[in-house]
């Protein structure tokens, strides 16, 4: 059978990449690419691709797409940073977006599959969270004041209602990733990101030099952990459910390497930095100033300094079990080093292979 793979976001840091692997398969007919930014180089010079630059929340991309004969869909597209001073246009782009989305996969009948792109932070950062605990599947979502757990919380509601109510039960997988990252994240592409913040890589401007400034020791609350998915293992796990014989009619995963977590220690040495330990109250007055001083263009929205002060750890177990994948890199080693698809893109002086 012969593929028509529509990718949202595909501009994004994962969606391109996705547009790229899926590009490669013989059973790939076309990839629409759906995105409100340009289109990237990564992806630029695909010949399967057809581009559509439009925000999934206008009006006018599902006719177009659906000329095409979409078999597949991926929705990946999300406005993660907040827009400073502009929840109502996040709500627009993100839920609404999403679901004009929703619908159009469950309405048109040459789609077969929908892999819809959620969150682990939806579990919710709260001061009863442990290191010990592992959330499931199982667990429910819950309410934050973080507006990018909110909307994907509130998405993921959207999302099984509009399935219920469909008349044709398209199978429905949802992937609820931990940190995404790797060389591509790290050195491809210019944005905020944690791992560059720390490593004190933020030299862009004055207000990330400054950032990198503050860093030069790494700040550690006692219970801060991450969890990291290696960007090679979130492209091979969603072509495998993209294209593989779906096990169920609705299925959740969370998408995160089995073993230990990554502690604030483990993120400090991983960067060449000592760790500092503060207390959870320390990190939110730092926080909101950034968020209004800058304006938003340091990404410290209301909520998000729970994120780096109390734990959510995950089981990503599951998706080993219903599909027998196999993560290739443990969290760690996600973190630290640089294998993986696109190290070639990392500078040779800035390489840190496992195999080193």
């Amino acid at each position: 059978m012969k593929h028509t793979v529509l990718v949202t976001g595909a501009a994004g840091y994962v969606g391109s990449m996705l547009v790229r692997r899926f590009a490669a398969r013989e059973d790939v007919e076309c990839v629409i690419g759906l995105d409100k930014e340009p289109v990237p180089d990564l992806i630029k010079d695909e010949a399967k691709l057809v581009y559509l630059e439009t925000n999934t929340a206008d009006e006018g991309w599902e006719e177009k797409v659906a000329s095409h004969a979409p078999t597949v869909v991926v929705h990946t597209a999300w406005q993660i940073r907040e827009i400073y001073g502009n929840r109502p246009l996040s709500w627009k782009w993100n839920i609404d977006g999403s679901d004009r989305v929703f619908r159009f996969a469950y309405n048109t009948p040459s789609v077969t599959r929908l892999v819809h792109f959620s969150t682990v932070a939806s579990y919710g950062a709260f001061p009863t969270n442990t290191i010990e605990y592992r959330f499931t599947e199982n667990d429910p979502f819950r309410k934050t004041d973080y507006l990018y757990a909110e909307e994907k919380r509130i998405a993921e509601e959207h999302l099984e209602a509009c399935f219920a109510e469909a008349v044709r039960k398209v199978p429905t997988a949802i992937v609820r990733p931990a940190a995404i990252t790797g060389p591509r994240g790290r050195y491809m592409r210019i944005r905020f990101g944690l791992q560059a913040a720390l490593a004190g890589q933020l030299k862009d401007s004055f207000v990330y030099r400054l950032v990198s400034m503050m860093t030069r020791f790494v700040p550690v609350t006692p219970k801060w952990v991450r969890q990291f998915i290696h960007e090679d293992d979130v492209v091979d796990l969603v072509e495998l459910l993209a294209f593989s014989e779906p096990k169920g009619e609705y299925e959740v995963f969370n998408i995160c390497p089995p073993g230990d977590v990554v502690l604030g220690k483990d993120m400090a040495a991983a960067v060449g930095k000592k760790a500092l330990l503060i207390q959870p109250w320390m990190t939110r007055i730092p926080f909101a100033f950034l968020w209004h001083a800058t304006r938003g263009k340091i990404p410290t929205a209301k909520g998000s300094w729970k994120g780096y002060s109390y734990p959510i750890a995950v089981d990503g177990s599951k998706l080993t079990q219903v599909y027998g994948y196999q993560y290739k890199y443990p969290s760690l080693d996600a973190f630290r080093y640089t294998d993986g698809e696109y190290e070639v893109f990392v500078p040779e002086e800035q390489r840190r292979p496992k195999s080193a």
